[in-house]
């Protein structure tokens, strides 16, 4: 592939999707704050260690992030001896971190009088599905011979890629699916609690749900795979989560919506966070138990 990519965050998403695109055959230049992660990564991948954002952008064609947060691609890219330092006119920088849909606007209008385009293209489907190149990815952005371009190296990583409007409708679309996710996983979980609480067997009730009107993606997976077996290890953590409702929410503020859904989701996740800082995110079914005294237990998955 004749396209150089420059991958930045090698974490557990960003070490099996560099590891996709270097199956796929294109050249990969990877970069990580962690030092040791990356010389690890970068042996087990087979892909070349930068020493530096600058360096990395200097050499590559395409530079692709995978970072924790808005605020951390935004230094990433900007730095005097970041991204766009290096990065030649022309180039694009493609985030698929979780962030928000304004800052990654108001981002890609500095990068634009750079001659840079940026691609937000987040993505859904966890560890597994990046492992498995199946992710769904949601792209956004409003160059579309950019886009064009991208196309290949997304779908190295990707099962489904779904086009989803102007820059930033990728991180918006993300934050909303992942506020839906977290509702119907704390829903299920206090109406589970509610049923045990009055005597109803939760795995009885579970099954009920599953083949009613109340059944959700929580409710048919998370819940058998994760927290009736009390696994809790979805691998994704509930601070990701209560990032992404509270990206969810802010959007819906900034868009003068009285949205109190979103308002009181963003409060609970943040509460769980708090009070569970290194949990999955399906742990937020125990920080529920625990509020009401009640235990969930069901037949092993």
């Amino acid at each position: 592939m004749s396209e150089k990519i420059g991958f930045i965050g090698l974490g557990n998403m960003g070490r099996p999707m560099s590891r996709r695109l270097v199956e796929a055959g294109f050249a990969v230049q990877g970069y990580d704050l962690d030092r040791a992660r990356l010389a690890d990564v970068a042996a087990s991948n087979r892909l070349s260690a930068a020493t530096g954002l600058k360096e990395l952008a200097r050499t590559s064609d395409i530079v692709i992030t995978m970072l924790p947060n808005g605020h951390i691609v935004r230094e990433v890219v900007l730095a005097p001896d970041g991204v766009a330092a290096g990065l030649k006119s022309g180039g694009v920088i493609v985030d698929m971190s979780s962030a928000g849909a304004t800052g990654t606007a108001q981002l890609g209008a500095e990068l634009k009088k750079r001659g840079i385009v940026l691609i937000d293209a987040p993505v859904s489907g966890g560890v597994a599905g990046a492992e498995a190149g199946t992710l769904s990815i949601m792209i956004g952005g409003d160059d579309e011979a950019a886009i064009a371009r991208v196309q290949p190296i997304l779908a190295a990583m990707g099962k489904n890629l779904f086009r989803c409007g102007k820059l930033g409708a990728g991180h918006a679309t993300k934050s909303i699916n992942n506020y839906l996710g977290a509702i119907a996983c704390a829903a299920t979980a206090e109406g589970l609690v509610m049923g045990t609480r009055f005597g109803i067997d939760p795995q009885t009730l579970l099954d009920v749900i599953n083949a009613s009107t109340g059944v959700t993606g929580a409710s048919q997976r998370l819940f058998p795979g994760q927290v009736m077996n009390r696994k809790f290890g979805a691998g994704f953590a509930l601070a990701l989560m209560a990032k992404d409702v509270g990206l969810a929410a802010e959007l819906g503020r900034s868009l003068g919506m009285d949205a109190p859904y979103a308002s009181l989701s963003e409060k609970l996740w943040a509460q769980a966070r708090d009070a569970m800082p290194n949990a999955d995110f399906t742990e937020m079914a125990k920080w529920i138990e625990r509020q009401n005294g009640v235990e969930l237990k069901g037949r092993p998955s």
